[in-house]
């Protein structure tokens, strides 16, 4: 089974002044920590929300100093249940992301189906029979 698993990034950001700023440098440092060895994930913006439900940017600013959300997602393949790939996740990008905190936020099993191709079941044209093969003596 193959999973696409999305983890929360608290990523800090030094000598900032707006929030667009901070988020522009969040994802760069994030991108240079992954690559070249995780080139893979995809590095998104946030969600925050307030406790009264309203959306808040993913930037928080305080003295010059930003604590930025990012969501970054990745496929783990030949994985056996949905806890097995959130913990692969974590620890392939946590150890790239040393001292930025993590939480898996969402596993979502990927459809079997997308990743099998079209001609399925012709497989008669692909490979002969065996008795094809030999020669009637």
């Amino acid at each position: 089974m193959d999973c696409r698993v999305v983890v929360e990034a608290a990523v800090p950001v030094y000598d900032v002044e707006t929030e667009d700023e901070a988020i522009r440098i969040a994802i760069s440092k994030t991108g240079e920590m992954l690559n070249p060895d995780l080139k893979y994930v995809e590095i998104n913006m946030g969600s925050r929300t307030g406790p009264d439900g309203q959306t808040l940017p993913p930037a928080f600013i305080a003295a010059d100093e930003a604590l930025v959300a990012l969501e970054l997602e990745m496929t783990v393949f030949n994985v056996e249940q949905e806890e097995h790939a959130s913990r692969i996740a974590r620890k392939e990008i946590g150890q790239r992301l040393e001292n930025i905190p993590l939480k898996v936020l969402s596993v979502e099993i990927l459809d079997d189906e997308a990743t099998k191709t079209d001609g399925e079941g012709d497989d008669e044209e692909l490979i002969p029979d065996f008795d094809d093969l030999v020669d009637d003596r």
